[in-house]
């Protein structure tokens, strides 16, 4: 059997992002404001750096080749990736809502049987509202059977109170009230 050795360039991309990772996580938990602040001051440099290394690195291997097609890939939407550096709310990655949907995939086959395709996207919007719900934390049989209640007769200019990320259930905004 032969066993393949790992490219260089690879290794060293992943070294150099494992380092932003290795920030991300002494930060996990704090405000948005720190985590923003503290990653202009530690991250930015460090992604700097790698776009640079990536733009030369990538010069050096065959077009053709699976690292550099990554590479392009990646100097392409370099201001996507560079997003979460200024805001402290939003992930280095979509890793979360990548396991929130992950059971969506699973159950592909199942999808099958949703009558049309029309139907399939129903239930994909369906499922991805009640993903979305359970990531924030909320029962999704709860959060549908209030919003579904209240959707109605809710200001339309307000309807974003009643998204998964912003959503109280109702019970909770009468006893603040």
């Amino acid at each position: 059997m032969i066993k393949l050795k790992p490219s260089p360039i690879a290794q060293e991309a992943l070294s150099r992002i494992g380092a932003l990772y290795d920030i991300e996580d002494r930060i996990r938990g704090m405000l948005p404001d720190e985590r923003r602040d503290l990653r202009q001051q530690h991250a930015k440099p460090i992604l700097a750096e790698l776009k640079e290394w990536i733009e030369d690195a990538q010069k050096t291997l065959p077009q053709k080749q699976k690292l550099a097609e990554a590479m392009r890939y990646a100097l392409s939407r370099w201001s996507a990736l560079s997003v979460y550096l200024d805001d402290g709310r939003v992930e280095i990655d979509n890793n979360i809502a990548e396991r929130a949907m992950r059971p969506l995939g699973i159950g592909r086959k199942n999808w099958l049987f949703a009558g049309s395709d029309k139907g399939g996207e129903r239930i994909a919007n369906i499922l991805s509202i009640i993903e979305t719900a359970k990531l924030h934390g909320h029962n999704p049989e709860a959060y549908l059977t209030d919003v579904l209640t209240r959707i109605q007769d809710h200001p339309a200019d307000r309807l974003d109170e009643l998204l998964p990320w912003r959503w109280s259930p109702l019970k909770e905004l009468n006893e603040a009230a």
